[in-house]
């Protein structure tokens, strides 16, 4: 009998993400307007307040416009997974990039009001890291999160992730990131390590 090969953790993943109905893929220009709007309707609007990811009681306006995703896209050092349900829409997404000092960082973490509490967003996690790992070396994974988003900061939290005690500034002033609601915002980094 011929041992199978073990799948490697990237495949464990999508193995879950498959049980919950849903498959991954790299991102291609043909996605950036599903992609696009699948971000719009995790974080801002009326729309967003479905689900508990939101950001429109701090900030309004885009979260992320065609433009900006292209400019992702075509960043040499990063990647954007992005998963569709059985009906091929978009569901998910994460966007990782390569390890600086062995810490890919992690963002725009998005999953559909319609998707939430359903696993999606902590089997993508799982998947990003372990793509960073598989992919790129990485080590540890970084990301920033609203200093505000207290209910997100504790998701994290909960996935093995803590406050680095850095901070980082809100872009005020950039209207590509939002309007803010509020004065007040700033960024705590977060950091895990992995392996």
């Amino acid at each position: 009998m011929t041992a199978q090969p073990s799948a490697s953790p990237v495949d464990a993943h999508r193995q879950k993400l498959r049980a919950v109905g849903v498959e991954i893929a790299e991102l291609t220009s043909a996605d950036i307007a599903d992609y696009v709007e699948l971000v719009s309707s995790a974080y801002r609007g009326e729309g967003s307040k479905q689900g508990w990811t939101t950001e429109a009681d701090l900030l309004g306006g885009q979260r992320l416009d065609g433009p900006m995703a292209e400019d992702m896209l075509a960043e040499a050092d990063s990647q954007i997974l992005l998963a569709r349900d059985e009906q091929g829409r978009a569901v998910a997404s994460v966007y990782v990039r390569e390890p600086e000092d062995g810490a890919a960082y992690l963002g725009v973490l998005a999953v559909s009001p319609l998707g939430q509490g359903k696993g999606v967003g902590s089997a993508l996690i799982g998947l990003a890291e372990a793509w960073v790992a598989e992919h790129w070396g990485a080590t540890s994974m970084r990301m920033s999160v609203i200093s505000k988003r207290e209910e997100l900061i504790a998701y994290y939290e909960r996935r093995g992730y803590s406050r680095t005690g850095e901070v980082e500034p809100f872009p005020y002033g950039d209207e590509r990131f939002g309007l803010p609601k509020v004065d007040d915002l700033e960024f705590v980094l977060l950091s895990k390590p992995l392996g």
